[in-house]
């Protein structure tokens, strides 16, 4: 263990190494091309904000395929905190925006193949996202972002990988501490002229906290096609079903330090879980008109949930609103984007414009959780409505690239509307409806130094609307929704450098981002939270990427943040408790730090060491509560590969924690009952196998 600890550490030292080695190095994919940001397909070294790429080798290689934290840890300036939970999913903050979201992702933008895994009020799901066939994945942060509309403070888009070269079949399987079993089939290729991909997989976990058990299928399958030399058609089919997904709810820090273990006495007076049935249909087309490119995107779907809370019997939240939550929801959307290249301009400018719609409606019903003596069930029906976001937003954007200048900008129309449509009047009519809007610009503008030194400036202004969710519940003991939160307004300034110095690229930034009205807890008690507006914010960072071919054999990477996230006003938080001006935003820490170390001897064989340190996490306003821990983990993995005819082999061996720490590995901001911690597993072991056949 010493000896892995200071071979990681010696990793900021081996990047000056580099130097020795250039004379026989292989090359290494430093700058890969993204979409994301600028619509087109273009080098990330070439754009003027802040965006990365991540292979489908760093998503697979010696990954478990389960959670997109195992991809997104080695992206400066998001924190991606694995709740150890999978009724509540991942928390993924980009430069503080989403720190304060209780369960799934909150003010980013998520994207898998062009179709929204964001809801237009905001709410998104990274359980959706399917790593195991994934091309690869695009992250976006800063200004730019603000061109995808409200609720992106960051953009993290999925692209899953077409069908190509001859028909293959394969299989394999994962096992590894706290009964974790994986198991995943595919086929994929190219006849006739179009390419296919089809998977399915089945995780089955005993999770590593008391009650946390979890089973979750998924399938997914691709078809794309080329009706003419002019035309790229993809459609796209992907479920994602967890029955009776256990939630062991938050910790008390006495409970966390107790035994990490442990879950709340009402997680199993309750049986709280959540059943999870998602299906979605989308289409991907393409088409080069003269030298102008038309893009066609709609989807459709549904989710059904269920989820038993563990609200007690008898307080007002179960008495009016239920400990029961169930909806059904069906969505749809589209988008069409219209690239227009302007020859007789001088260098090269494209105009950019397009539409994006998206809806989805919820039958929305509370139960209680109780009937009779028996808790932990379907009881008595205490909320019935059907609930309606939207949004139609145009945008236009110009990128322009002249001599040493590169610059884009543009602007969108942000609108999202809700509807509430209450149909349990017994406790009063909670109907209503709310529109948002915003003009959200950015610009950007870059300057190449050298061919190999890029500097960039960029700014732009965004909003953040409220979630259905954080709508749901007035102030105080007042029923119906909470119509009069506003958004969150955010103007955000980076200024950054980009170098490639042989064979090393570094990326870094610097940006201060200021928020009106940010969005906090108001109140969290008996099962219901509610919101506020509380004044400014002010957040201010540094950001750091390094990636580097050390040798032939030898590659190192490096993300590093640092985020000062401030109240930037004092404000009353839950009619009483005062929030003085300088506070640390809760669910933020201040420092984090990736590091890679990966070696490859052969072709058939690579291995890695990984660290990773987060600095201390605040979990309320007040800062008054015990603080999560900093702390440092250390991971190991390992992958073999064998080729003998047309079979493939491939082995997977991977040790997370080392050190066996014992560390806070995300918290639940504001919850009403100091539940805030959860606990990461100690040291813990993986392997997985399997085998391909190429036809």
């Amino acid at each position: 263990m010493k000896t892995l600890t200071r071979l990681t550490l010696l990793l900021p030292g081996l990047f000056a190494l580099s130097d020795a080695a250039r004379a026989e190095d292989a090359p290494l994919v430093l700058d890969p091309s993204v979409v994301t940001g600028s619509r087109s397909a273009s080098p990330t070294f070439d754009l003027p904000y802040s965006v990365d790429g991540i292979s489908r080798e760093q998503i697979s290689d010696g990954q478990l395929g389960i959670n997109a934290s195992e991809a997104l840890s080695r992206v400066p300036g998001l924190v991606v905190q694995n709740r150890q939970n999978y009724a509540q999913d991942l928390q993924i903050s980009s430069r503080g925006f989403g720190a304060r979201s209780a369960f799934g992702v909150r003010g980013l933008k998520l994207i898998a193949d062009g179709i929204p895994a964001s809801t237009p009020d905001g709410q998104g799901q990274a359980a959706t996202f399917n790593l195991d066939t994934a091309e690869r994945i695009e992250v976006l942060r800063g200004p730019a972002a603000t061109l995808y509309g409200s609720n992106a403070g960051g953009v993290i888009q999925m692209f899953s990988r077409d069908g190509e070269g001859p028909p293959r079949v394969g299989a394999e399987t994962l096992v590894g501490s706290d009964g974790l079993n994986k198991n995943h089939l595919t086929a994929e290729g190219a006849a006739n002229g179009a390419g296919f991909v089809l998977d399915a997989s089945r995780m089955d976990t005993n999770g590593y906290r008391d009650h946390s058990s979890a089973r979750r299928d998924q399938t997914f399958a691709k078809l794309n096609v080329q009706p003419d030399d002019d035309s790229k058609l993809a459609l796209i089919y992907s479920s994602l079903e967890q029955n009776g997904t256990q939630d062991p709810l938050g910790q008390t820090w006495a409970a966390y330090k107790a035994d990490p273990r442990s879950v709340s006495a009402n997680a199993l007076t309750y049986n709280t879980r959540k059943s999870i049935d998602h299906q979605q249909l989308g289409m991907n087309y393409e088409r080069y008109i003269g030298n102008a490119t038309l893009q066609v995107n709609g989807y459709t779907g549904r989710r059904s949930v269920i989820q038993y809370l563990s609200i007690p019997k008898g307080t007002p939240a179960n008495e009016r609103g239920g400990g029961v939550v169930q909806f059904d929801r069906k969505f749809y959307g589209g988008s069409v984007r219209w690239m227009q290249p302007i020859e007789s301009a001088p260098g090269e400018l494209m105009i950019i414009t397009g539409l994006d719609f998206d809806q989805s409606e919820d039958s929305r019903h509370g139960y209680q959780n109780y009937s009779g003596n028996t808790l932990g069930v379907k009881g008595q029906l205490r909320r019935d409505e059907i609930d309606t976001a939207r949004s139609l937003d145009p945008y236009i954007q110009a990128n322009w690239a002249l001599d040493r200048w590169t610059l884009q900008a543009g602007v969108r129309h942000s609108t999202m509307a809700l509807d509430v449509d209450d149909q349990f009047l017994s406790n009063g009519d909670s109907s209503g409806n709310k529109t948002y809007q915003k003009n959200t610009p950015s610009m950007s503008v870059m300057y190449a130094f050298t061919p190999q030194l890029h500097g960039y400036v960029s700014a732009g202004k965004g909003f953040e609307t409220p979630t259905q969710a954080e709508l749901a519940y007035a102030p105080g003991s007042v029923e119906g929704f909470n119509f009069g939160l506003k958004p969150s307004e955010s103007t955000q300034y980076e200024v950054g450098l980009k170098a490639q110095l042989n064979n090393t690229r570094i990326n870094a930034a610097v940006f201060q981002i200021t928020t009106e009205d940010e969005l906090v807890v108001y109140q969290s008690l008996g099962g219901r939270t509610s919101y506020q507006n509380a004044g400014r914010t002010l957040r201010r960072g540094f950001e750091l990427g390094v990636e580097s071919q050390l040798s032939e054999q030898w590659t190192a990477n490096l993300a590093y943040t640092r985020l000062q996230a401030t109240y930037d006003s004092d404000f009353v938080s839950g009619g009483s408790t005062a929030v003085d001006k300088g506070n640390y935003l809760p669910g933020v820490p201040q420092t984090t730090l990736f590091a890679e170390l990966n070696w490859k001897p052969r072709d058939w064989v690579s291995t890695a060491i990984e660290g990773l340190y987060r600095s201390k996490v605040y979990v309320e306003d007040t800062n008054s509560q015990h603080v999560a821990p900093a702390y440092s983990v250390f991971n190991w993995r390992a992958r073999f590969e064998q080729k003998v005819e047309h079979w493939t082999f491939h082995q997977t061996l991977r040790l997370d924690n080392l050190l066996d720490r014992q560390y806070v590995g995300s918290v639940i901001v504001g919850d009403g009952n100091n539940r805030y911690y959860e606990a990461a597993p100690g040291r813990s072991w993986y392997a997985g196998a399997g085998a391909e056949y190429q036809f």
